[in-house]
This record gives C-alpha cells, sequence and structure tokens, in this order.
C-alpha cells in the first residue's frame, strides 16, 4: 500500500521497491488513498498479425489533483508537461536512493527534478536545447542572497540594438533591460564566464518573458508555455484595447526566484548536492544516446510527443529569440499520424533496452487523442514489445480538476484532459519471468 505522501525536503526514510514486481499491480489493485476503489480492466493491442496482447490495466485517482502540492522548484512553465507526482509516483515504487532514473524527452524536467529531490541520479535528453537551460540551474540552485547581489550589480539600462517588433510585448523600457539582461548573457556564455547564478537568471528570465499577470515581463498574453506570433499578440492588444506597460526586470526576476526556492530546505539542498554531480543531460534525439551506457538505467519515465497535438519550437520561438537559438533549426519529434508515432516510438524503446539494467523499468505516459477516439496506450503496448520489453500493466490516472483544463474552457474529463495512462514495461532478466499481468489472445 501507498502511505501518505512523503514531504518534498529530501529523500523519503524508508525507500521501496516491490520484489516481485507483480507486487505493483498488487498494490494499484488495492490502492484506496483517495477513498476511491480501483477499477480493474484490460487493455487490448494489436502486437503480432493475427494476435492481440492483453494488458491489465488499473483505474484510479493514485495521486493528488490539487495544485501546487509538491515542491516549488517544479514551478517552471512549458507545454504538456505532467505533475511531479507521477515521476514520484514510480520513483518511490521501483528506484531505491542512488539509482539512475531518466527521462528521453525531459521538456521543463520533471522526471528529473523529482528524482533529484528524491535522492536518485537525473539523466535526461531532449532534441529542444532549451531543455537543458530549463533544467540544469534548478540541479544547482544558488542561494536567493547570490542571486539578488548578481542582479543588483547588473546594468539593465544599457540595452541597444532592440528589436522594435517585440513592442507588441513589452514596454520599450521594458525590452531595453531585457536587452541588456540578453546581452550580457550571451557575453558571458561566449567567455566561458558563465555561472550558476547567470544560469538560474536566464532560467527565471525564460519563464518571466510572457504571461497574463503583472509578475512577467509582458503585456497580457496567452500563459508562458506558449509564446503567441507578433500578429497574433497585436490582435490581442486591440481586441483588450491594451498597451505594454512598463515592468522591472530586476524585481520580477527576484520575485519568481524567491518563488522557486522558498520551500528549498537544507535536506532538499543535500540531495540535489549529492545526485547533480553525476547528472546528465543531453540534448539530442531519444533513439540515439550514446552518452549513455548499456544496462546503466534503473527506471525510465517519460511522456513522448503526442502526434501533432503539441507545436513545441513554435510555442518557445521567444525564449529562443532570448537565448540565440534558430528556433526553426531545431529537429523536434512531431508525427503526423499513427503509423509515424509508432515507428519512431519503437526506435525509442528499442534505445531503452538498451540503456536500462535487467529488471528495469519504463514508465510510459501517453494520452488520448482525436477527442478521445485514440487511445495511444494501446498503440505504445506494441512498441515496447517490437523492442524486446515485458508490458507489465496499464495505469490510468483520473483525477476531478486540473488548472490547464479550466484555463482553456475543457469541461472536466473531457478530451483526456483529466487522465493520465501510463504503460509500465519491465526488462527481462534470468531472476525474473512474467507470471501474470499480460496475455495472447
Amino acid at each position: 500500500m501507498h502511505s501518505p505522501e512523503l514531504p518534498f525536503d529530501g529523500p523519503p526514510p524508508a525507500p521501496r521497491r516491490p520484489r516481485p514486481p507483480m507486487l505493483l499491480a498488487d498494490a494499484l489493485r488495492a490502492f484506496r488513498e483517495f477513498g476511491r476503489q480501483t477499477r480493474v480492466g484490460v487493455t487490448e493491442a494489436a502486437s503480432q498479425p493475427g494476435r492481440k496482447l492483453r494488458v491489465e490495466t488499473f483505474v484510479n485517482e493514485f495521486w493528488t489533483a490539487r495544485q501546487r502540492q509538491a515542491n516549488p522548484l517544479h514551478e517552471i512553465s512549458y507545454r504538456a508537461c505532467f505533475k511531479p507526482q507521477l515521476p514520484r509516483f514510480f520513483i518511490e515504487r521501483l528506484t531505491r536512493p542512488g539509482d539512475r532514473v531518466y527521462d528521453p524527452f525531459m521538456g521543463r524536467g520533471t522526471t528529473l527534478i523529482e528524482a533529484a529531490l528524491l535522492g536518485r541520479v537525473p539523466l535526461g535528453c531532449d532534441a529542444n536545447p532549451l531543455s537543458r537551460l530549463l533544467v540544469r540551474p534548478r540541479l544547482q540552485p544558488p542561494t536567493l542572497a547570490r542571486v539578488e547581489e548578481r542582479l543588483n550589480a547588473l546594468d539593465l539600462k544599457a540595452g541597444d540594438g532592440l528589436r522594435e517588433e517585440l513592442l507588441v510585448f513589452y514596454h520599450r523600457d521594458t525590452l531595453r533591460q531585457l536587452t541588456a539582461l540578453r546581452q550580457y548573457l550571451r557575453r558571458r556564455e561566449d567567455t566561458g564566464a558563465l555561472d550558476d547564478v547567470d544560469d538560474w537568471i536566464r532560467l527565471v528570465a525564460l519563464n518571466r518573458l510572457t504571461g497574463h499577470s503583472k509578475g512577467f515581463f509582458s503585456v497580457y498574453t496567452l500563459p508562458p508555455n506558449q509564446a503567441v506570433s507578433i500578429p497574433s499578440q497585436r490582435r490581442i492588444n486591440e481586441r483588450r484595447r491594451q498597451v505594454p506597460p512598463p515592468r522591472d526586470v530586476r524585481s520580477i526576476i527576484l520575485k519568481k526566484s524567491r518563488a522557486l526556492l522558498a520551500a528549498l530546505s537544507p535536506a532538499a539542498r543535500r540531495a540535489l548536492e549529492q545526485t547533480a554531480p553525476q547528472a546528465q543531460l543531453l540534448t539530442g534525439p531519444a533513439d540515439e544516446t550514446p552518452g549513455i551506457g548499456a544496462a546503466t538505467v534503473d527506471l525510465v519515465v517519460t511522456s513522448p510527443p503526442f502526434l501533432n497535438v503539441v507545436q513545441y519550437a513554435t510555442d518557445n520561438w521567444l525564449r529562443c529569440w532570448f537565448v540565440g537559438i534558430d528556433a526553426k533549426a531545431v529537429e523536434l519529434t512531431v508525427c503526423s499520424s499513427l503509423q509515424d508515432w509508432q515507428t519512431a516510438m519503437t526506435a525509442t524503446f528499442r534505445e531503452l533496452a538498451r540503456v536500462l539494467k535487467p529488471g528495469g523499468h519504463v514508465a510510459f505516459e501517453v494520452g488520448e487523442i482525436h477527442g478521445g477516439a485514440t487511445r495511444l496506450e494501446e498503440y505504445a503496448v506494441p512498441c515496447g514489445v517490437a523492442a524486446g520489453l515485458t508490458p507489465l500493466l496499464v495505469l490510468i490516472h483520473e483525477q476531478a480538476f486540473t488548472k490547464t483544463a479550466n484555463c482553456w474552457g475543457v469541461a472536466n474529463m473531457a478530451k483526456g484532459t483529466n487522465t493520465n495512462r501510463i504503460v509500465v514495461f519491465r526488462k527481462p532478466s534470468p531472476q525474473w519471468a512474467p507470471s501474470r499481468g499480460y496475455s495472447w489472445e
């Protein structure tokens, strides 16, 4: 059974790791933490011509639906990211402190940050070079005092060569401050002088570029994980009859830094200090990671791209401008058909099978698409099987509310916005052979 959620200030006092692995299914079947009985069913997937693979499936609310129940260090916006409670659920049950936890589509780094806070060694890869800039500073966060000292030392009035078209987002004085900060950070990086404090300031600035409150540098626009185009922002301004107001870049960065670091206890800092030196952050395709040794990973927790639902490159164009990345040159996995998606995911699973230790696990979070008519777990199962992994179970987490659903006007429990659908695989080992959990029909 799952004990009450652990505090987020360090590794758990009593690590748990089910032996044999089928105990995970037993625990899910008996799960009652939020007062609901687990529903048990079957997921069918066509894995061989003329044969169907039936995988045991468990449906419940397996972690809290309440907002901001994890460490504030996670509060960095990025499209299509899952809650920290998801990787924690599997990290607690399938690893021990010191184990290596990997996310091949790390995005904002939810799996990595949660793994590090729990005393596991984080590994991550993403084709988007922004990911490293979002993850690395939070694995080795500076103190608030050092951030404030550095900000006070910066001359943010010296920005020149303003990009005039960005005035649809920013007041001229704000854009001058942002330009000065951008130029300072670029100089520091080009000369090799960029340190952990600069890294942190850049991270926070990236998270404050655009948004829908006074806590962002911009006038009112879409949430920070989706930068609209310049023509679109011009239309928003006209419709709302708004003009970008002046913002103090220095104070906004400091305020957000204070919020991110608010609950970072000494125990949490110690956990990060112990794990960060061993962390690996790669930029590149998930199906080719020579930087990660064979049979070195204990657990993979990840969420791959969902067909062409999310356009990561266009969403991040303004962030790319700020750090000097050509967004159009970033080659991301955006599949337009299920067949293409399965081909790409099978290649990724083969690489995961290579880096996993025998007996290691993959928790592969997918979703419903096409208005809920297509359930990607049914298509993910054959991909893992083709790569030599054994499907253990499908976990479907249901919850009553998500802020994203509310923000976008999507009804609760509709269009898959309130579910997480996770296929759990295991790499076979000589010591273990599955006796139940899946079957052929």
